[in-house]
C-alpha cells in the first residue's frame, strides 16, 4: 500500500460521493441546503488529492483528512437534523414562521422548488443520504489518514537514508 494508492483511493471516494449527489440530483431528488453544503469538502478533497500526487509530504493528505471529516459532520448534522435531534438551520427547515404571506404565496406553483433540510427524501435501511454521506466521508477520511501515516514514514525513512 502507498501513499499515492491512498490519497487515489480518497480523492476518488469523494468523486464518488459527489457523482452520486448529483446522480441522485438528476433522478429527480433535488438537495437541499444541507446536502449542498456537503459538496463542497469533497470538491476540496478532490482538488487536494490532485496536488497530493504531485507534491509530496503529509500536509496535503491531513487537509484531504480535514475536508473528509468536515463533510461527514455535516452529514451527521443534517442526520440529526432530519431525526429531529436538534434544530437545524431556520432557513431550510419547517420551523420558520409563514406569517406575511398570503394564500396566493403559499399556493403558487412558480418559482424554485424548497427542498427542507429536516425532510428524508430518500433512505436505504432507515438511512438518509445524508446518513450514507457521514458513514462513507468517515471511511474516506481513514483512507487519508492512512496517507498521511504513509507520508510521514516515507518522509522519515528518507531521512534516516541521508544520515
Amino acid at each position: 500500500m502507498t501513499r499515492n494508492l491512498m490519497i487515489t483511493l480518497s480523492a476518488g471516494g469523494s468523486a464518488a460521493l459527489l457523482a452520486g449527489a448529483y446522480l441522485f440530483q438528476a433522478l429527480g431528488y433535488p438537495p437541499c441546503a444541507m446536502c449542498l453544503w456537503q459538496r463542497w469538502p469533497h470538491v476540496a478533497a478532490i482538488l487536494i488529492g490532485l496536488l497530493a500526487l504531485r507534491i509530496k509530504g503529509p500536509l496535503l493528505p491531513v487537509f484531504g483528512a480535514i475536508a473528509a471529516a468536515t463533510t461527514a459532520g455535516i452529514g451527521v448534522f443534517h442526520t440529526g437534523v432530519e431525526r429531529g435531534w436538534w434544530e437545524g438551520p431556520s432557513s431550510c427547515t419547517g420551523g420558520s414562521s409563514l406569517e406575511g404571506l398570503s394564500g396566493a404565496d403559499l399556493l403558487t406553483i412558480t418559482g424554485p422548488r424548497v427542498v427542507m433540510c429536516d425532510q428524508v427524501s430518500w433512505e436505504l435501511f432507515s438511512l438518509s443520504m445524508a446518513s450514507w454521506n457521514a458513514i462513507a466521508s468517515f471511511g474516506v477520511m481513514i483512507g487519508w489518514i492512512i496517507a498521511v501515516r504513509l507520508s510521514a514514514g516515507s518522509t522519515t525513512a528518507s531521512s534516516s537514508r541521508t544520515v
